[in-house]
């Protein structure tokens, strides 16, 4: 990554009160498909939610995420539908299948859908979820776009996660974007301008703003240790994020459950594979950044271990860590 400590200039931006309005009859793109039932979203602008499985995933916090919320309604139709087949490297991410005995039974078959859902509120908004394609960036961003225009989505927002060199003692850090500064409700810890690898929702918010819808994100930060297992925390950070900037309200109580286990189970290898001088050298990482002691995670006071040696130790101590019946590797 390339650091600078100038700000970038701001683009122009559309004025609040001159929103885009979008076009009921826009025609849709080759590579989507509508839904047979479209009434639940009758009258409406709803919000649209992203949450795709690809680089954007550390700690599986947009699948976690997702999960919950299709599981705080008792029905989502899928309104829409994108090619898979277009879409998907299916050598590099081989679907699972059933082998039974002495033939295949069943077939784990990837879908790429938008679902009407509804909030505890019964607000309702829009989700997408999936893999994370692997072609035609361009053709699927502009996919997504004619289902923003068809159904009127008033904001489009992003749901990920990246692995970062935080402890997992602290309160989670959510970095948040967006096309317009008006749509963020809060700072980022960190300032400046990086140069980062792109990801198909990025590039998402980046065209949907050039073409003059509104869309933000919100990327929580997992600790780097724990990127390959089920994080529940990043989930819930990212939901309570979302419900703050979009108004969207779920009950989050089973997640939080889920997030108090993990962290026990955290805590209990830690403890095992005798980590604590590890961790703590990290929180003191942290905990001199965010008092804003450098522009660095390198506190100043004292010798501390260099990125890589505390890289190491925490793969060390951590690696007993088994991932839980029915999570991927």
């Amino acid at each position: 990554m390339s650091w600078f400590s100038r700000r970038p200039e701001m683009p122009q931006v559309r004025p609040v009160h001159a929103p885009v309005e979008p076009s009921v009859e826009a025609p849709l793109h080759p590579l989507v498909a509508l839904g047979d039932d479209l009434s639940m979203l009758d009258g409406t602008r709803p919000v649209l939610l992203h949450a795709l499985d690809g680089f954007l995933s550390a700690g599986s916090a947009g699948r976690i995420a997702t999960q919950h919320l299709l599981g705080t309604v008792d029905e989502a139709p899928i309104v829409a539908t994108f090619d898979i087949d277009a879409l998907l490297d299916y050598r590099a991410r081989r679907p699972p299948m059933t082998f039974d005995q002495d033939h295949y039974d069943a077939y784990d078959k990837p879908m790429l859908t938008v679902r009407a859902m509804r909030d505890r509120a019964g607000v309702a908004y829009l989700l997408l979820s999936g893999p994370e394609p692997d072609f035609r960036w361009e053709a699927f961003i502009a996919a997504v776009t004619a289902v923003v225009e068809r159904f009127s989505v008033s904001l489009t927002v992003g749901l990920g996660s990246i692995p970062m060199a935080v402890p997992h003692t602290r309160p989670i850090v959510v970095t948040s974007h967006s096309t317009r500064p008006e749509l963020l409700d809060r700072r980022n810890l960190w300032s400046g301008q990086l140069t980062v690898p792109a990801s198909a929702q990025s590039l998402l918010e980046l065209r949907l703003g050039e073409a003059g819808h509104d869309a933000m994100g919100h990327v929580a930060h997992v600790p780097h240790y724990l990127t390959q297992i089920d994080f529940p925390s990043a989930a819930l950070a990212v939901l309570e994020a979302i419900a703050a900037s979009t108004g969207l309200s779920w009950d989050l109580e089973e997640l939080r459950a889920a997030v108090g286990s993990s962290l026990t189970d955290i805590d209990a290898q830690v403890q095992g594979q005798d980590g604590g001088e590890v961790l703590a050298s990290l929180e003191q990482q942290y905990d001199a950044f965010t008092r804003g002691a450098d522009s660095t995670l390198l506190a100043g006071e004292g010798p501390l271990p260099s990125a890589d040696e505390l890289g190491r130790q925490v793969e060390q101590f951590l690696a007993g860590i088994e991932p839980r019946e029915g999570q991927g590797d």
